[in-house]
């Protein structure tokens, strides 16, 4: 049993407590049941679920998994984005009118996030996580974010989370909780409900089949979290794409997201200038590109249960030209310089790295 090293995540469905003392068990437990598989869909495409603790999940992944530890943040930033979304859905499509159903805005989620060593323990054919770490983890969701915030939806990490994950988002509140045998742990935490409302308000740039100048479809046999990250990770996008650097020059908030501008370089000279028009991780992204100019999005869409990814891109072409000569030249000049190519090497890659992963995984056991 080798100690490991990795991220350890909790997600727990607030005032779930409250919420159960006051309605009908049979029903409650219905929309509990699909609320913690709307979590466990999401946190499988990139985590381990170790087990379901109640209205709460607990899962951990390898550090070797998640090399871009922004995508850590992404996930749980998208898992909350289709657990708000659920939980609407559930509300406008019920007819029922018992308490519990009644009561479904009144639930939301935290998630709570730390970096460090387990050990995993097999009894009888159980597997289960132990460490101090593991404590520690657990330990955390017992905090004072609520009474000091009143927040009731947030993701809380502890700095050494963070470090790991090399990003410090804007707007993060820090506070040191203190636990007895595990001593003073610093924090900080980002309120999701804040960041919910601000996407939904925020104005949608999404490129459709229907209006694009260039439409690809591209499978991979690897979950959306995964191809997220190849496709966004400045380093791997080299790797592929032809660039010898692609630089983030602008990153607001610490971060990629909307706003954010990079440089594609062909050797020391600039190739062309990336700025990210809107972000919706794991979801779509939508770039506007200096060369062409074009406006592009890429849209991932699960398959065979969220183990493999269908690539959708849409590009616009801004040039002055008909359409109808805009289209085919378009098409012939993406093939011709192996724009398309690049996505059968990106395909391979993956399949090495998880192939890397896998074997040093075994290795560990």
């Amino acid at each position: 049993m080798p100690t490991q090293h990795g991220y350890l995540v909790l997600a727990d469905i607030s005032g779930y407590t409250a919420y159960l003392a006051g309605v009908e068990l049979d029903h409650a437990h219905e929309i509990l049941s699909d609320l913690l598989e709307t979590i466990v869909g999401r946190f499988k495409t990139m985590l381990t679920i170790s087990k379901l603790e109640g209205d709460a999940v607990f899962a951990y992944a390898p550090e070797v998994k998640v090399p871009r530890g922004e995508t850590l943040l992404e996930l749980l930033e998208s898992t909350y984005l289709t657990f708000r979304d659920r939980v609407e859905v559930i509300r406008r499509r019920t007819t029922c009118q018992c308490n519990a159903c009644r009561a479904i805005p009144s639930l939301d989620l935290k998630f709570f996030a730390h970096h460090g060593d387990y050990i995993i323990q097999d009894v009888a054919g159980v597997k289960e996580l132990v460490g101090t770490d593991v404590n520690l983890a657990h330990r955390l969701m017992k905090n004072h974010i609520a009474e000091t915030t009143g927040w009731h939806a947030y993701a809380l990490f502890t700095e050494r989370a963070l470090e790991h994950m090399h990003v410090w988002p804007e707007g993060m509140y820090k506070q040191t909780e203190r636990y007895e045998h595990l001593g003073e742990v610093k924090t900080q935490s980002l309120n999701l409900r804040a960041y919910y409302q601000a996407l939904v308000e925020a104005r949608r740039v999404f490129i459709t089949a229907a209006e694009a100048d260039f439409v690809h479809t591209q499978d991979f046999a690897a979950p959306p979290p995964v191809v997220w990250d190849w496709l966004n990770d400045p380093q791997k996008r080299v790797l592929y794409q032809g660039f010898t650097d692609v630089i983030p020059v602008i990153r607001p908030g610490g971060r990629s997201g909307v706003g954010t501008r990079n440089h594609c370089m062909h050797g020391q000279k600039l190739a062309t200038i990336e700025t990210i028009l809107d972000w919706r991780p794991f979801d779509y992204w939508t770039i506007e590109v200096s060369s062409g100019p074009m406006v592009g999005t890429s849209q991932l869409e699960p398959l065979s249960g969220g183990s493999a990814t269908r690539l959708h891109l849409h590009l616009v072409a801004k040039m002055p030209m008909p359409k109808f000569l805009l289209r085919p030249m378009l098409k012939v000049m993406m093939k011709s310089m192996g724009a398309l190519k690049m996505f059968d090497k990106l395909s391979g890659l993956i399949q090495e790295d998880l192939a890397r992963q896998r074997s040093g995984g075994e290795s560990e056991k």
